[in-house]
């Protein structure tokens, strides 16, 4: 049987859209089939496996997990040696996150007056500010809607 996380040597026997089957000889005993899914074929973006992939390709894979039907999926990115592995592009992901501004400081609401914050106001004035602004939005996205529409009528 194969271990989790050890690397072997297979062979390319199938291959689908979503992925390919590979076959590693084991010593004495038959060969086990795993699957490679297309998203553990390459370190970039594989829109088609077949430019990557031929059948009877020798390829080195890792054995990702065994579930409970027997079914192996396996990895040939993380088969590769650790310099080869694209690190750097989650720590660059990561540190683009913590300098990005985020989202919910500094909001400013469109129709709130400025001259009162929230705590000086009471609460029916801002419902009825609330309103206001959500009515306004509600009909700029049904006039916008409208002229699509119509738009839509005319080049018919």
């Amino acid at each position: 049987m194969l271990e989790i996380g050890k690397i072997y040597d297979g062979k390319v026997k199938g291959i689908t859209n979503y992925g390919a089957f590979v076959e590693v000889p084991q010593e004495g005993e038959k060969p086990i089939t795993g699957m490679v899914h297309i998203s553990e074929v390459a370190n970039v973006f594989v829109n088609d496996i077949r430019e990557f992939l031929t059948e009877g390709q020798e390829v080195k894979v890792t054995v990702l997990q065994v579930n409970e039907q027997g079914k192996i999926s396996m990895s040939i990115k993380k088969a590769l040696p650790r310099e080869e592995r694209p690190q750097q592009r989650f720590r660059e992901n990561r540190q683009n996150r913590q300098n990005r501004p985020s989202r919910d400081k500094g909001i400013v609401w469109e129709g709130m007056p400025s001259q009162k914050s929230n705590s000086e106001m009471s609460f029916e004035d801002m419902m009825t500010d609330f309103k206001k602004n959500s009515e306004e939005r509600i009909s700029d996205i049904k006039r916008s809607t409208d002229r699509k529409t119509r738009y839509r009528r005319r080049a018919k």
